[in-house]
């Protein structure tokens, strides 16, 4: 089994050679996550803003249904820490230390749904990321108190490996979003 830093080199550099871009229609299943799940409720849905050949979320605000939500952003704080902030397209995004777009902070808000962004994922609904572990710090101390939130790991059908090494923070996701469906 290939050791999770060189799953990170091999799928950063593939994701890069692959990538391309997708539409709203992409993102159809998690309106029908959030129609079947929430129910006409107003949701806190936090997104991320892509970088680095990340599948670009954005493309969702093209959907009315999604626009009538809260839309959040992560704010990284310190070692592992991460929080998020309400956002609405075309507000100021400030430059982090990662050289991710950050929205201004405001008020910090637990999202209902979360999409993930990943650099590989496997059958079991793993996830590998960047390897700084914000996302699995957050799950693992959140969902013990929000067993509600719902994971959705946001990823091209190429970025799929049989089996994805695990450690114990690894936090596993509810779903996965591809083009080619949701599972």
């Amino acid at each position: 089994m290939f050791r999770k830093e060189s799953l990170r080199k091999r799928y950063f550099i593939l994701r890069k050679k692959k990538y391309f871009e997708t539409n709203k229609n992409f993102f159809y299943p998690i309106v029908k996550l959030i129609k079947k799940k929430f129910r006409n409720k107003r949701i806190n849905i936090s997104l991320y803003y892509p970088s680095s050949y990340e599948l670009n979320v954005l493309k969702i605000l093209e959907i009315d249904l999604i626009n009538k939500q809260n839309l959040l952003l992560p704010i990284v704080q310190g070692n592992r820490d991460m929080n998020f902030f309400k956002w609405k397209k075309n507000d100021i995004l400030l430059i982090n230390k990662f050289g991710i777009m950050e929205p201004v902070k405001s008020k910090k808000l637990i999202p209902d749904l979360m999409l993930i962004p990943l650099l590989a994922f496997d059958k079991s609904k793993h996830r590998l990321g960047f390897g700084k572990g914000f996302y699995d710090s957050y799950l693992n101390k959140h969902l013990k108190n929000f067993k509600n939130i719902i994971t959705v790991g946001v990823a091209f059908s190429f970025q799929k490996y049989h089996k994805l090494p695990l450690s114990k923070n690894d936090a596993k996701l509810d779903y996965i979003l591809s083009e080619k469906g949701m599972f």
